[in-house]
């Protein structure tokens, strides 16, 4: 969710810190700040507001030094002002003695706070970070230095937490602790790097090492210590950064979201390189850790998940059920983590999350395992939470995604769900010819993608002229297009701020036939298939009530386009795999209407692209 950057070496931090904190501003905030350890003193610049506010500030009131950290801040508690922007600092008297960034939520700060007033502290923000850097600040009057004085505070706090702190009692050092929010420590020569996404220190450094909860790290510019609270000294793992710094730049496109919509013929090919065994008629898996006879033995699947990802295991849900004859259940993580769920010792759960520290998934993830079930992922970000922890799983392969509105690795989560589909449909009732026509079905989704981007694009500006100004839009669909619809009406409401709804196309009989008029459009997904006939007749219904038709269908599908106002066509591809195209223009028509209406799409109010709190 919020973005931490952490620098101490031979450069100055400000610019490293400030350009660490832009390549962070994806991930939703709503202010931004920084502080250097500067001549014996911190010097703290912070203000509501985008980065670019920060940067102004920092033009007319430099802050110099090599130590630093820096953070953008979405509001937990109290307002997005100058005030509750981070850093916060911590001492006694007007005396600052630490400066503290966090990300996550202290839940006993109430308590802490009222200890620390009595004992003299005084408070000027409405945050709960306010309490952490205080309780340091009373742990480094001790006499220690802020490695151990961090350490001494930590198993005060109830809650979460992704912190860097810095004191000028110990210049050149940053500390950073980790317990349910993202850490990942960059190694230079030099210098070292903290961040709370390795995104910020991309173009510094590819060797990373990820903390674990309960870590905490001493950083200096030429060394660096990590320790666990109850295992003592850590030896961490050395990992690499798969992908290069410029993955994440905007390359001549407008926004990230048009880059990432554009990118999904590469992103779904390298979401399904290597996994293609056509001798066998399957996919394959290397990172699933379960043997075929493992895989057979289970007679029930669970994914749970959050937005998006909920979305997209929707659909592998129809598929696996389609092909493989496997009942599945589609979880929201906030809901299945709290549920005592009924599961047996035939139940497969699987985890979906682009990121790999969604809080609530994180959660279903733990609970599953604590019942001792093989629990599997499915995440885009490798060295992730997720993906260290769970029993198994599959990256998705398809780079950095940076628009807050998640586009690509939808579309790779379905491709690689569609792959799952196939192999477990092989190890059970699915047909030779049937598997190879369902890979091969998979391999041409590519460039069938293609030629919907290079050829959409008009119709798309004239479907968006018609949504732009209205208030409400439901979105349609049967069997697998229903989840599509689901993330249609997603993508418009996320970043134009429209109210949108989706529902399987012969429930809006059953009430929201009651809202279609001359002022809610309706958008149809709609590609020929088994049920299409009886599409028709609901857009008919629709259409019967005066009611705007927008229609996403099968390239040549007269009958549906002489009903709709807009027609939207795909290529005519089978079935199992219409969900890769039909969901495209949906996302472009969510792109266009933004930008008609104004939104800053790349980032929309009150939205993070990892929400790594409950």
């Amino acid at each position: 969710m919020c973005g931490i950057v952490g620098y101490t070496g031979v450069h100055e931090a400000s610019p490293v810190l400030v350009a660490g904190l832009r390549r962070l501003e994806y991930r939703g905030y709503d202010s931004a700040g920084v502080a250097i350890v500067s001549d014996g003193r911190v010097v703290v610049r912070k203000r509501a507001g985008r980065v670019r506010i920060l940067e102004e500030a920092l033009d007319k009131e430099p802050a110099v030094g090599h130590c630093g950290i820096s953070h953008t801040r979405w509001a937990t508690h109290g307002p997005a002002n100058d005030r509750n922007a981070h850093p916060h600092v911590g001492g006694k008297g007007g005396a600052v003695s630490v400066a503290v960034v966090h990300n996550g939520v202290i839940e006993n700060h109430s308590a802490l706070r009222a200890e620390l007033t009595a004992d003299g502290f005084l408070f000027l923000s409405q945050t709960d970070t306010e309490v952490i850097a205080h309780l340091i600040a009373r742990e480094l009057g001790d006499g220690d230095g802020l490695f151990q004085a961090v350490q001494r505070a930590l198993p005060q706090l109830e809650g979460t937490y992704g912190l860097a702190v810095i004191s000028p009692r110990c210049p050149g050092q940053v500390v950073g602790a980790r317990l349910g929010s993202p850490l990942v420590v960059g190694l230079g020569e030099g210098e070292h790097f903290l961040a709370s996404d390795a995104l910020a220190i991309a173009p510094h450094t590819a060797k990373v090492a990820y903390l674990q909860d309960g870590e905490v790290v001493r950083l200096g510019p030429d060394d660096f210590e990590i320790r666990h609270r109850e295992r003592g000294s850590i030896t961490p793992r050395i990992d690499r950064i798969d992908w290069k710094p410029d993955a994440v730049e905007l390359g001549g496109h407008a926004h990230y979201m048009l880059k990432e919509i554009r990118e999904q013929p590469e992103t779904i090919h390298d979401a399904c390189r290597g996994r293609f065994r056509r001798a066998e008629a399957t996919a394959q898996f290397g990172g699933l850790n379960m043997t075929p006879r493992q895989l057979r033995r289970v007679r029930r699947i669970v994914f749970a998940a959050c937005g998006t990802s909920w979305h997209a295991a929707m659909v592998g849900e129809y598929l696996i059920e389609r092909l493989a004859h496997l009942p599945v259940e589609v979880e929201y993580a906030s809901e299945f983590r709290y549920r005592n769920a009924p599961l047996d010792d035939r139940t497969l759960v699987f985890v979906l999350s682009q990121s790999g520290e969604t809080a609530d998934t994180l959660g279903a993830l733990r609970e599953s395992k604590r019942q001792g079930h093989p629990t599997l992922a499915i995440v885009n970000t490798v060295g992730s939470t997720i993906a260290r922890e769970a029993t198994g799983g599959i990256f998705l392969h398809c780079g950095p995604e940076v628009g807050v509105a998640s586009t690509k690795a939808f579309t790779a989560q379905v491709a690689v769900l569609t792959l799952l589909a196939i192999h477990l449909g092989r190890l059970r009732h699915l047909s030779f010819t049937d598997g190879l026509a369902a890979i091969e079905a998979v391999e041409a989704i590519p460039q069938a993608l293609g030629e919907v981007l290079a050829k959409i694009e008009p119709a798309i500006l004239k479907a968006a002229q018609r949504l732009a100004q209205t208030k409400s839009v439901l979105y349609l669909g049967r069997d697998l297009h229903f989840p599509v619809a689901l993330e249609g009406a997603l993508k418009l409401k996320e970043i134009s701020y429209i109210h949108a709804e989706g529902y399987p196309t012969a429930e809006m009989k059953h009430g929201p036939i009651a809202l279609v008029d001359r002022e809610t459009p309706c958008v149809f997904v709609a590609p020929r298939g088994a049920l299409h006939a009886k599409t028709l007749s609901n857009v008919e219904e629709v259409r019967a009530r005066h009611g705007t038709i927008i229609s996403v269908g099968t390239e040549g599908d007269e009958s549906l386009e002489a009903i709709s106002d807009i027609f939207l066509p795909i290529p005519d591809v089978p079935e199992i795999v219409q969900p890769l195209l039909a969901v495209v223009p949906l996302q472009l028509l969510a792109y266009h209407v933004a930008l008609l209406r104004g939104c800053d799409i790349d980032k929309p109010r009150n939205l993070a692209k990892s929400v790594t709190v409950e």
